[in-house]
C-alpha cells in the first residue's frame, strides 16, 4: 500500500507563479498594486506566485492584459496537463485514471466526480470545511470537469459506478441542483460503455460498509486500487489485496439493484416512474 505524493514546492504551479511575478516585477508593480488592478485580494496574488493557487485560464487572460505578456500566461496554462491541476492528495487517483481501461467505483458519501455535474460538485465544495475560498474552490471544480474528458477518448475506459441510494437522497445544493444531477446520472446510464448501479437502503447488510473505494486496471493490465478517506489517500499494488478488493466488488454488484431497476429508482426520484 503507498500513500499519496505528499505535495512538494517544485512542479507546474510553482513556475507558472514564478513567471507571474517575473511579469509583475518587470511590470515595475507591486503585489498590492496587481490585486487592486485585478480586483482580487493581495492573498491571491501571493498564492498564485507562490504556487499555491492555480492561475485559471480567465484570470491568466487578465494577467497577460495587465502586466503586458503578450498573451504568455495564457499559452502556459493552457498547456499544462490535467493532472497538474488536480488536488494534491487525489494525485494517484488522477494519474493512473488519465489512461486507466477500466475504472470501478462504490461511493457511499457523493456522487463520483467523474459523474457529476458542474454545480453538484460546486455545492461539494463549497460545503468543505475549512472554507475553501471561491478562486480554489472554481479551480477544483474546473479540475474535476476536466477528468470527465476521459469519457470522450477514442476509446473511453470501460466505467462502472455503485452509488449508496442515501447519495441520491442528500440535497447537496438543494433540490434543483441534486434533480439535475440524477438526470444527469440517467444520461450516462445509455451508455454503451458505463454502467450504473444503486444500493439500496434496504440492502443490509451488504460488501461495502466499510467504506468506498475505486479499483483501476492500466493499459499494461495491472489491477489498482484507490482508497480515501477525509484527505488521506492510498493507492493499492499489492495484488493479494487487490484481489481481495476485486471479490468484495464483484459481491457489491450482486447485491445492488441491477442497472434496469436502478434506472427505475433514479427516475422514481423524479417522479417519473
Amino acid at each position: 500500500m503507498h500513500e499519496a505524493p505528499r505535495p512538494k514546492k517544485v512542479g507546474s504551479w510553482y513556475a507558472v507563479g514564478a513567471l507571474v511575478a517575473h511579469y509583475r516585477k518587470k511590470a515595475r508593480l507591486t503585489q498590492e498594486q496587481l490585486a487592486e488592478m485585478a480586483n482580487i485580494s493581495v492573498d491571491t496574488v501571493r498564492s498564485i506566485e507562490q504556487g499555491r493557487l492555480a492561475l485559471q485560464p480567465d484570470r491568466a487572460e487578465q494577467f497577460d492584459e495587465l502586466l503586458n505578456t503578450g498573451g504568455a500566461l495564457t499559452v502556459v496554462v493552457a498547456r499544462l496537463p490535467v493532472r497538474d491541476r488536480i488536488v494534491q492528495f487525489a494525485q494517484g487517483l488522477v494519474d493512473q485514471e488519465q489512461e486507466a481501461v477500466s475504472i470501478l467505483s462504490y461511493q457511499t458519501q457523493m456522487v463520483p466526480g467523474l459523474l457529476q455535474t458542474r454545480e453538484y460538485c460546486l455545492a461539494a465544495f463549497g460545503s468543505r470545511y475549512p472554507v475553501l475560498g471561491s478562486e480554489k474552490a472554481e479551480q477544483w471544480v474546473q479540475a474535476r470537469m476536466d477528468r470527465q474528458l476521459i469519457w470522450q477518448r477514442d476509446r473511453p475506459p470501460v466505467g462502472h459506478f455503485i452509488l449508496e441510494e442515501s447519495i441520491l437522497r442528500r440535497q447537496v445544493g438543494g433540490p434543483g441542483v441534486i434533480r439535475a444531477q440524477i438526470r444527469h446520472l440517467l444520461e450516462y446510464t445509455t451508455s454503451t460503455h458505463i454502467s450504473v448501479q444503486i444500493m439500496p437502503m434496504n440492502r443490509m447488510p451488504h460488501a461495502g460498509l466499510a467504506g468506498p473505494m475505486t479499483l483501476l486496471e492500466t493499459p499494461e493490465h495491472e489491477r489498482l486500487v484507490y482508497l480515501e478517506v477525509q484527505r488521506a489517500s492510498f493507492l493499492v499494488d499489492d495484488p493479494d489485496e487487490v484481489s481481495d478488493y476485486h471479490l468484495k466488488y464483484g459481491m457489491l454488484r450482486s447485491q445492488a439493484l441491477t442497472p434496469e431497476k436502478s434506472v427505475g429508482l433514479l427516475k422514481g426520484l423524479l417522479g417519473e416512474s
